[in-house]
């Protein structure tokens, strides 16, 4: 069972999670020479990672790495291992990256696309027969396109009252369930969805965490393997990501690693590092900020996808059915496991954001893939308010991709 993303769950102090990004402070292009322009270095981004833990409220640790085709990686670190500790947050910290896990199971699903094993257009009732039915639900109107851009309009198992419960309000009873993704599939077929796809009308889109789980179990049919063993051969091998995992049940994190906390109804601090709840295929990868930077940029460079995929990857829509995700996302679009979200100096980045049990996620990649940076938060009491987090988040990824002038407003970088 994967830990609550949804953006509902925030009035509670041990709500670990919410899905959302928030608007990146957007500053119209300066027109500057080129000599007034400087490098985004260490001082830079350790400001703008003070900013960041100052919007958290002072009770997150935050580790960042931008990393670029020329050039050593820069790294900003603020706050310690544990709680209390003197040893402060590892720069190779592995970390759940949450639904930045999306990004990597979409990429899978196109790879295998371009081997012809399957079709964006293939419907879910042709892989999955009789799986999505039942309550208005109709697998034979939603396609493998629509599970991938958010665009089925089923039901997300994480709003699930029964599961909402759960995990809030009993976290620690529940902290090594092991529910497998068929059965929360089946716990989103008990509600009605939010809408059915459209074919000849225009597109609709809510987030919805059921989509991927479905998306795996095609994937497995179609690649005649486990999702966690298609993405560790596909994508992980691959690119020699080495402190990149799945750990599936097992609730121990790699180390090194940064100890999360959250804070109890009754006040008290509750470590809830440990658990093995995000095990499915919607946020079950363990990655660090340097995994993630080669990840995206392998993305972005043509090195993951073909071209005809990587362009529908980046085939986005706008997000419309839901309200609370849309007011706290950025300008933006959704595609196929992709954001895409404008840079103040002219042009696009590409994202997808992680938010789980006490860690928050921002991995960024400039269009090109010559830049890409990565930011990791880990609560130490209670979850931050992810409006005021994410501006933050959003500027210093703004200011990393786009550089600095002499006047501190966002340029390109050469």
């Amino acid at each position: 069972m994967q830990m609550p993303l949804s953006k509902k769950v925030k009035a509670v102090a041990l709500a670990a999670a919410l899905l959302a990004l928030s608007s990146p402070a957007v500053a119209a292009p300066v027109v500057g020479s080129a000599a007034a322009r400087t490098v985004y270095g260490k001082h830079m981004l350790q400001q703008d990672l003070a900013a960041v833990r100052k919007a958290g409220g002072g009770d997150v640790n935050v580790l960042a790495r931008v990393d670029a085709t020329n050039g050593a990686p820069v790294m900003a670190r603020i706050g310690t291992r544990t709680a209390g500790g003197a040893e402060p947050i590892p720069w190779n910290a592995h970390f759940r990256t949450a639904s930045t896990t999306k990004t990597f199971m979409a990429t899978v699903v196109l790879q295998l696309a371009a081997e012809k094993r399957l079709s964006l257009e293939d419907t879910v009732e042709h892989w999955l027969p009789g799986v999505v039915r039942g309550n208005g639900n109709d697998g034979s109107r939603i396609t493998v396109r629509d599970l991938l851009r958010q665009t089925s309009g089923l039901f997300d198992y994480i709003d699930d009252p029964e599961i909402r419960d759960q995990l809030i309000n009993h976290f620690d009873e529940h902290r090594y369930d092991t529910t497998p993704a068929a059965d929360l599939v089946a716990v989103a077929m008990k509600h009605r969805p939010a809408f059915l796809p459209q074919p000849a009308g225009g597109t609709r889109w809510a987030y919805s965490n059921t989509n991927y789980l479905l998306a795996a179990m095609i994937a497995e049919k179609a690649g005649g393997a486990s999702w966690q063993e298609l993405i560790e051969h596909r994508v992980i091998a691959r690119l020699g990501l080495r402190h990149t995992s799945l750990p599936g049940l097992d609730p121990r994190l790699p180390d090194p690693h940064v100890n999360a906390y959250l804070t109890t109804q009754d006040g008290k601090r509750l470590d809830v590092t440990e658990h093995s709840l995000q095990h499915t295929a919607d946020s079950g990868v363990v990655s660090t900020t340097a995994d993630l930077n080669t990840f995206f940029r392998a993305l972005a460079d043509g090195r993951l996808l073909p071209a005809e995929q990587w362009r529908d990857m980046r085939q986005t829509v706008q997000r419309t059915d839901d309200p609370d995700d849309v007011a706290e996302m950025p300008a933006g679009t959704y595609g196929l496991g992709l954001r895409k979200i404008p840079l103040s100096c002219g042009g696009f980045y590409y994202t997808h954001e992680g938010d789980g049990i006490g860690v928050n996620t921002r991995p960024a990649v400039s269009a090109d893939g010559t830049r890409a940076v990565t930011v990791s938060l880990t609560t130490t009491t209670a979850p931050p308010d992810l409006a005021t987090l994410n501006r933050a988040v959003g500027t210093l990824v703004d200011h990393a991709l786009c550089g600095f002038t002499a006047d501190g407003h966002s340029r390109p970088t050469v």
